[in-house]
């Protein structure tokens, strides 16, 4: 399974709302337009569960790149090629596991793509 090419530029993302294909998170499934540590998400529905799901602050700023990879995947006859980046440079990433939530209730893998520096996550922290 390879992931689809965002081909949006960074500066067509950095700001919310998206034009289409992207659809705001909430929209799509039963789960707040703001996740504290996580932000406000848009993702286009083509590309789910994997994603990418684009993140973003109060201020409707992206932060960070967000992959949800099913555990059950992540084998070895299973690859994740070319994830893109579509918010441009990263500054660091986190990968870490979730049991499932509305949209993605697979036990999966969160793969981060921050595209802030570690002090500014904190604009997603509440």
């Amino acid at each position: 399974m390879a992931s689809s090419v965002c081909a949006m530029a960074a500066a067509d993302v950095a700001k919310s709302p998206l034009a289409a294909p992207y659809q705001q998170v909430s929209k799509l499934v039963k789960l707040p337009d703001f996740l504290p540590g996580m932000g406000q998400l848009f993702v286009d529905p083509a590309t789910l569960p994997a994603g990418p799901f684009l993140a973003y602050d109060h201020d409707g700023k992206l932060v960070s790149t967000i992959y949800m990879l099913p555990i059950k995947d992540l084998n070895p006859d299973t690859r994740f090629d070319n994830l893109a980046a579509p918010g441009g440079n990263v500054d660091h990433v986190d990968v870490y596991y979730n049991a499932g939530h509305p949209g993605v209730d697979v036990p999966h893998a969160h793969v981060v793509l921050w595209h802030v520096p570690v002090a500014d996550q904190a604009r997603v922290a509440k």
